[in-house]
Parts: structure tokens; sequence; C-alpha cells
């Protein structure tokens, strides 16, 4: 058991939303400058509760925003979303302005993180639990994730928010290594039966934060997009005096690991350390969305072309983050900045 994070996930891949996220559209060329914020916002209120517009009730209006003629408009009814979203054009008008104003108008998916699939490995449980009982004790452990079936390999797919993965894996780690303690006090050939689960729960929960982290790794799991945000854009929140801070990256996962001097200053600046990049990653999640541009459709010149066009357009979107791929190339930055950047690239690709 000493690479124990291998214990979690094999593969995890974006599938869900925050609900809120899904009653929320992203309104781009909002006129600044013109009028009191408060005023435009009402404005805009008014133009989304239209029924001419496809609107309806509004339930709160987000202007401005730190991106200059961006709003967000969230409405109390998701099926209203998808209304808005089909009418052709929206153009602003109202006495008070001058004109009339186009406005583009997108989803909005603030949580692109929050819900992963993963693929959790039990076996190495094998010969110390049974592991159908040891399932029902993570199930209720994690009450807000999903289980599918345990397969005969040990293996069970698990579906839910990252963070609650994330809680379910230390949980699974806490029990791995006492019983990785109990194999050293009992000597490795020493082959034991397995027991219920309720024999030895008492180990498992026991935990020293600051014991665990003195002379000992700290390991984190990441989800690997936000990895890679916080290496370029929050390089210091993956960088302490004194420690090393280093990852290895499993698909969709990236396992941080912060490892220090085996003393109990060490062990204090490691775990804040961990701290800070618990909470980087937090809020993050919070804010990030992430598009994928496919390049499936295109010939070998059309990848080509594309890939060339995000190159050119980045530097308009400075806190945009492109990760190419093969097949697809990800843009991962706020909603408003990743609608323009996507929104630029296909009008220059036309």
């Amino acid at each position: 058991m000493s690479r124990l994070h291998l214990l979690c996930v094999i593969s995890a891949q974006a599938t869900g939303q925050a609900a809120r996220s899904t009653r929320t559209i992203v309104i781009s060329g909002v006129p600044a400058g013109l009028l009191q914020d408060d005023v435009m916002a009402d404005i805009l209120t008014i133009h989304f509760q239209m029924s001419r517009n496809n609107g309806g009730d509004v339930e709160e209006v987000t202007y401005p925003t730190q991106n200059k003629g961006v709003a967000y408009i969230t409405f109390e009814d998701q099926e209203v979303v998808e209304k808005v979203l089909k009418k052709d054009q929206h153009l602003l008008q109202d006495k008070r302005l001058p004109r009339l104003y186009p406005l583009s108008v997108t989803r909005c998916c603030q949580h692109a993180f929050l819900c992963v699939t993963s693929t959790l490995s039990m076996a190495v449980f094998r010969g110390h639990f049974v592991l159908e009982e040891l399932v029902e004790e993570v199930k209720k452990q994690s009450p807000g994730l999903d289980f599918g079936p345990l397969q005969p390999d040990g293996r069970i797919a698990v579906q839910g928010s990252f963070p609650a993965l994330g809680a379910l894996r230390e949980f699974l780690l806490l029990k791995a290594k006492s019983l990785s303690g109990e194999d050293k006090k009992e000597g490795k050939s020493h082959q034991r039966p397995r027991r219920k689960l309720q024999e030895h729960r008492g180990a498992a929960e026991m935990k020293n934060s600051a014991g665990d982290a003195q002379g000992d790794k700290q390991m984190l799991v990441l989800d690997t997009d936000i990895y890679h945000y916080m290496s370029c854009f929050h390089p210091k929140a993956l960088q302490a005096k004194h420690l090393v801070i280093s990852a290895v990256t499993e698909g969709d996962i990236t396992t941080v690991c912060i490892e220090g001097a085996g003393s109990r200053a060490g062990a204090a600046a490691g775990l804040r350390a961990g701290r800070t990049i618990q909470d980087c990653s937090a809020e993050l999640q919070r804010i990030l969305r992430k598009e994928r541009i496919s390049l499936r459709e295109h010939s070998r010149a059309g990848r080509q072309r594309l890939r060339q066009l995000c190159e050119r357009v980045k530097p308009r979107f400075p806190a945009v983050l492109l990760i190419p791929y093969d097949t697809h190339v990800d843009v991962v930055g706020t909603s408003a900045d990743v609608f323009g950047f996507t929104e630029e690239v296909k009008r220059l690709s036309r």
C-alpha cells in the first residue's frame, strides 16, 4: 500500500452543473457607462421579463461584473432559459437609452467541475474486510454520492461533487493506512482473516493531522483542469518555503504531494500549504467554466487553422487557459471570458 493515491480515481470527467447555473444566462454587449449601474440592471430585468423576448420571472440580475459589458441573469424557472436562448436576436431598448443595443446571450456554467464520475478500486481491502459491507459503510459515509454496483474485480463507479469524492478518498486512505500500520506490527508474512467492518472501525477513524504530516507525505486530490489553471495563474499557491510540492496527473485527477522536514515546524508548514491549495482549489471550482472546441469534424488543415485561431485570440483574454489535445481544445476561465473567447474563435472561423 505504498502508493495509496492509486486507491482513488482511475478516470473522471466533468458531467454536471450547479442547479443555479442552469437557470442563469450570460449577457454580453450591455452598453456600459451610459447610465447608473442600478438603472441598467432595471432595464435588463424588464427586457428579460417581457413575453416578447421569451422572458419570464427574473430572480436576480448581476451587474456590473468584473467584465465590462457583461451581466448575469438568473431566472426563477429553468424553462425560461431555453425560451430566451431560442430567440434569434435580443435588442435592448428603453426610452433612457439613445438607441437599440444588440445583446449576445449564452448559457452560464459557473461550476464546470462540480460533478465527476469516478471508478474506485476496493480490491486492496480484500483480505481485510468483506467488500460488500465496506461498500455499505462507504455509502453511509457519503450520502451525497451515487454508487454503481460492486464489480467482481472490486471496482465500483461513483458519481457526485468533486469535494465529496475527495472526502471519500480521504476516508478510504485512512482505512488503508491503518491496515498498513497493522501489517508492519504483525509482519507482512502473517495472513489475517477477513473481519467484520465494525471490528476495525475504531482504529480506522483515528487520525492526528499533525502527526500524519510529520515525516510523511500529505496528499491532496485536485481536478486536473483546476490544477493546471492554478499552476498557470496562481503558482504561489503551489509553492512554500522548506517544502517540496509535487504532482502526479492520472487523467482528470491530479494528486498533489506535500513533503517537508520531519519536524513539528515542517508538519505545521505542510498543513498550512495544504489548506492554501485546498482554499484556492475551492475558489477556482466556484468561478471557473470549461468549454470544449471540438476538432473531430475538421480536416488536418482545418484542425491546424482552429488551433492557430485559438492562439491568435488568446492575448485578448489573458485570464483564459488553453489546454490542447489531439481531438479538441479545452478553454478554461470565467463564464464571461470563456464565452467571449469561444464566440470570437467561431466568428473568425466562419
